[in-house]
């Protein structure tokens, strides 16, 4: 079954942990200093926030897989719609490893559809060298108007 997924760039993550938190009933699923991800089931939605991208709001939105099969279904679809695809295989973005396929959407509104593999244990598996890398994204080029996961 698959799950939306929703990405909020945040400037405060303690504030709106505290607020997404009452908000749902529940604690994050995943967190990090910078990062905290909900995994609801009622909605059933994958609801991620960072506090690592400049421009704050909506990120990106996308439909997570459970497998590579729906993955592969959603691809299928993506074709149809004869816009550029971005694929990305066993990539790592955000706390997860993951085989994706980025789109774009006639607002700009960039939307990945994934399928997660693995966790890892830091940010894009990566240690920043520079305060500038903290907005390194696994987003393609063209959608990176602000980072992915943040």
């Amino acid at each position: 079954m698959k799950r939306l997924h929703i990405h909020l760039a945040v400037e405060d993550l303690k504030q709106n942990i505290a607020f997404y938190s009452t908000m749902f009933g529940c604690q994050p699923t995943l967190q990090h200093e910078d990062y905290a991800k909900w995994m609801l089931d009622d909605p059933r939605v994958n609801f991620a926030i960072s506090n690592r991208s400049q421009k704050l709001g909506l990120d990106h939105l996308g439909i997570q897989t459970e497998n590579e099969q729906e993955l592969q279904a959603i691809k299928q679809q993506l074709d149809a719609t004869q816009v550029p695809i971005e694929a990305q295989e066993s990539t790592a973005c955000c706390y997860a490893r993951s085989d994706k396929y980025w789109i774009t959407d006639p607002q700009g509104i960039a939307w990945e559809s994934f399928h997660s593999l693995s966790e890892i244990p830091t940010f894009n598996d990566q240690i920043p060298v520079s305060d500038d890398e903290n907005t390194v994204a696994c987003r393609p080029a063209e959608n990176k108007q602000t980072s992915c996961c943040g």
